[in-house]
């Protein structure tokens, strides 16, 4: 089954390479071309102005999310198809999760990491069952998936739990994933 509605976590700065950017770009432009929603942080700065702009040019539809304390900040993306701007970082996250079918995760820091976390924890804990798959783009993901084998190999991370994170090369690919999963 096709997951329709797509919550991508990613960086509000730009990185240091090209290519995560272009992988953000990527993934907009297919998700506009298969008729998919794309929700997201709101902001118009770093990566995730990277996806939005090319999700908006591509004809896709916007939802961004976003807490009162960063419409400033981060400057609230002015062109998406819905805006919510809720009151806390906490609020923002529960809106999301709660509108996504699944998650794809770019490149990004301690944000990022904390909202896919949310979610894996959730999954595992049974409370619902969308998917959620990292671009390893570059291979920035590598050294966390490496600490992830080491938790596994150390006892401290269940085998099971460990496969709920999907890792694809590329932005199509860990939307195969999130769909064989569905």
């Amino acid at each position: 089954m096709t997951a329709q509605r797509i919550c991508v976590f990613l960086s509000s700065s730009p990185g240091s390479r090209p290519d995560y950017a272009a992988a953000a770009r990527d993934l907009a432009v297919t998700l506009a071309r298969e008729h998919r929603t794309l929700i997201y942080g709101g902001a118009s700065v770093g990566l995730m102005k990277e996806l939005a702009d090319a999700m908006v040019s591509a004809g896709g539809r916007v939802v961004g999310v976003i807490p009162e304390r960063l419409v400033d900040r981060e400057l609230a993306h002015p062109g998406l198809a819905e805006l919510h701007v809720v009151p806390t970082m906490h609020a923002r996250k529960a809106r999301m999760y709660a509108e996504a079918d699944a998650f794809v995760v770019l490149p990004g820091g301690f944000g990022t990491l904390e909202e896919m976390f949310e979610v894996l924890t959730a999954q595992q804990i049974g409370e619902h069952e969308k998917p959620l798959c990292v671009v390893d783009t570059a291979g920035f993901w590598r050294p966390m998936l490496a600490f992830l084998d080491h938790a596994v190999a150390e006892g401290v991370l269940r085998p099971n739990v460990r496969a709920l994170l999907g890792v694809a090369p590329t932005p199509a690919a860990a939307l195969a994933w999130i769909d064989a999963r569905g």
